[in-house]
Formats: structure tokens, C-alpha cells, sequence
């Protein structure tokens, strides 16, 4: 545990208010300039800056100098302001606040056939065709007209349309991302009716996952955060309250297992029930292409 320091309003707001840039700079990082921001990269995720404050593209979270200080090197609330302090020389360095307005979500134009996305889950991805079709049915699957991705649409509790993330379906392109003004908390994700939910980064994870696990798949809950943000599955045990394990799915890699971590901790706080289920091969897909194969076998969870 730390030392109590009682810092004065002057330094802990000299050292909040930290140019992050300079700071990484000093501490003999890479910074890249881009337009009125900077980037720097957490491993292989991005991280933008401006100012004193940053936002981290991947985990969808974001915070001032303190809070950067804290979360990537690992440094209690005294020790990042010292250290801040420390670099700062004694000047309080002004930054103007990013603005992110948030934007109208509009779901892509719909293509009038469906046959690039059922090739590209069918043959591509190996996923079941039952299970698509379920998903096409209920409306949360379609192609879309000008690029032909494959667009799998969240719904909020009133049944209404307000995220979709979009995967290219040639093989050469491999183009993902969220459309702008998505919200985060209603991502893809399937309702049940079991005790039971299982968390996954990806639509096609999930879709792989479920391909493996068929039978009464249909009453357990899914969900895709599209990222390795958590918002997703608080709205979803907010909204369904019968919901008493979760599973942990993210990918066999450093991101998706930090992530399944931290989530884990945020459900033992609430005594939500959790259990870690980690792929055997990078993801889910690549289990589930590698079974049909004959080169892999089922992580037997149900």
C-alpha cells in the first residue's frame, strides 16, 4: 500500500492535466501524429490521444493522465501522480476536452440477395446453415447493397435496430467494424430463456461456437461485443434478470484473455457466477473449420 501524500488541488490537477504525448515521449515511447491527435499503441491495439486525454479504439474506454498513468503502468492513484509530477516541470499544460458527438445510426442499404454473405458463413466460415438461417429469419442478418458486407444487427429491449457491425465477405478484404452511432450496450446478441449467457468478441465466434453446440441452443443467451468491451452483457443481465452464469469466450490471444480477467472480476463483485472457456486453436472459427476437417474436437460446455 502507499504512502498517504496530500497533494495540493494545484498539483493533482497539474498532473490530470499532463500532456500525454510529451510524457510518452520522455518515457521513450513511440507517439505518431495523426491530424490534431496522436496515436500510441497498447501491443497491437490503438490508442488515440489528445491533450491529456486518451482513448483506447479496442477496449471502447478512455480517461485523462491519472487514469492512463494508472491503467498501463500499473501504478496505484499516489504513484501516478508522482510520476506525473515529475515529468511535468512544474507547468500545467492546457488541453482542450475531445469532443465525440455521437452520431445517427443508420443501418446500411439492404441487398436484394443474400448469396455473397451465405457463401462467405457457409463455405468460408463453416458455419451451420440451420443457424443462419435462424438469424437471417429473425431479421439480425443481411447483405448489404454497395459493398455486399455481411451486416449482423443488435436490437434493443424495444426491438429496435441501433447497432450493426459489418465483416467483408472476400477473402482478400478483411474489413470489420462497427457502423457509426452504434451502441455499444445492444451489439449482437440472441435471447434465451436458461440461466445461461455466453460472451463472445465476435458475430462469427458466436455463430461458430453455436455450430458446435446445437442442440437446444436456442433457449441459452449470446452475446457479441464486437470489441472487448463489457457493455454489452451488463445490458444484457440488466435485461434479463433470470440470467445466473456467464461464460467467458473472448479469443485465445493477450487481448481476449486480459479482457476475460477483467470481466471476471466485475461478476465476482456481483456474485454473478462465471466460467472462463478459452478455444483451443486463435478463436472459435478456427476450432470450428479445423473439426470439420477432422483435425479438432468440441469443448464440451452443455
Amino acid at each position: 500500500m502507499s504512502e498517504y501524500i496530500n497533494f495540493t488541488n494545484e498539483e493533482r490537477e497539474r498532473a490530470r492535466r499532463t500532456n500525454l504525448a510529451s510524457f510518452l515521449i520522455s518515457q521513450g515511447e513511440s507517439v505518431k501524429k495523426s491530424g490534431s491527435e496522436y496515436e500510441w499503441l497498447d501491443g497491437s491495439q490503438k490508442v488515440t490521444i489528445r491533450g491529456n486525454l486518451w482513448y483506447h479504439q479496442y477496449e471502447q474506454k478512455g480517461g485523462d493522465a491519472i487514469d492512463f498513468v494508472r491503467r498501463f503502468y500499473n501504478k496505484d492513484y499516489v504513484g501516478a501522480v508522482q510520476l506525473l509530477l515529475s515529468q511535468s516541470g512544474g507547468n500545467l499544460i492546457k488541453s482542450a476536452p475531445i469532443e465525440r458527438k455521437q452520431k445517427q445510426f443508420k443501418l446500411p442499404e439492404r441487398n436484394d440477395r443474400m448469396s455473397r454473405v451465405f457463401s462467405y458463413l457457409l463455405l468460408t466460415r463453416g458455419v451451420d446453415k440451420e443457424v443462419i438461417y435462424e438469424f437471417v429469419r429473425k431479421k439480425m442478418i443481411y447483405e448489404s447493397a454497395k459493398y455486399h458486407n455481411a451486416v449482423f444487427i443488435g436490437y434493443d429491449s424495444d426491438g429496435n435496430p441501433c447497432h450493426a457491425h459489418l465483416r467483408g465477405t472476400v477473402s482478400s478484404n478483411a474489413f470489420k467494424g462497427n457502423v457509426s452511432g452504434s451502441k455499444l450496450e445492444y451489439s449482437f446478441h440472441w435471447n434465451g430463456t436458461s440461466d445461461r449467457l455466453f460472451l463472445f468478441e465476435a458475430p462469427i465466434d458466436m455463430l461458430s461456437f453455436i455450430s458446435m453446440h446445437k442442440y437446444n441452443w436456442k433457449c441459452h443467451t449470446y452475446v457479441a461485443s464486437c470489441s472487448v468491451s463489457d457493455r454489452v452483457l451488463f445490458q444484457c443481465l440488466k435485461d434479463n434478470p433470470s440470467i445466473k452464469k456467464v461464460y467467458l469466450c473472448f479469443d485465445n490471444d493477450e487481448a481476449g484473455q486480459t479482457a476475460n480477467k477483467r470481466i471476471a472480476e466485475k461478476l465476482n463483485k456481483i456474485n454473478i457466477q462465471n466460467e472462463i472457456l478459452i478455444p483451443k486453436r486463435k478463436d472459435w472459427n478456427e476450432d470450428l473449420t479445423l473439426l470439420e476437417k477432422g483435425k479438432g474436437d468440441i469443448c464440451q460446455v452443455l
